[in-house]
């Protein structure tokens, strides 16, 4: 797998992560976002989720609406050292 599909990959283990913690579905956080202000489809989400491919803005506003825990370097590290083996 290349790096850039490490990273993506990493993007979406994150939000997904995140939502089935809070069973919260693509739906849902599409509503969410719009409380917010930002317009995005449960389907366009899922998506970019799905591809890991979104702006810092966007993945940042996911994770606020999710009231997401903190991303520390241990978590990025266990996730990046499972994609690769």
């Amino acid at each position: 797998m290349s790096a850039k599909n490490v990273w993506r990959q990493t993007v979406a283990r994150v939000v997904k992560s995140e939502m089935s913690v809070r069973g919260v579905k693509y739906q849902v956080l599409s509503q969410r976002l719009e409380e917010i202000g930002v317009e995005q489809s449960a389907d366009n989400l899922r998506n970019k989720v799905n591809k890991g491919i979104m702006g810092a803005d966007l993945l940042l506003q996911i994770l606020y609406v999710l009231k997401a825990r903190p991303i520390d370097g241990a978590l990025l590290e266990e996730i990046l050292t499972d994609l690769q083996e």
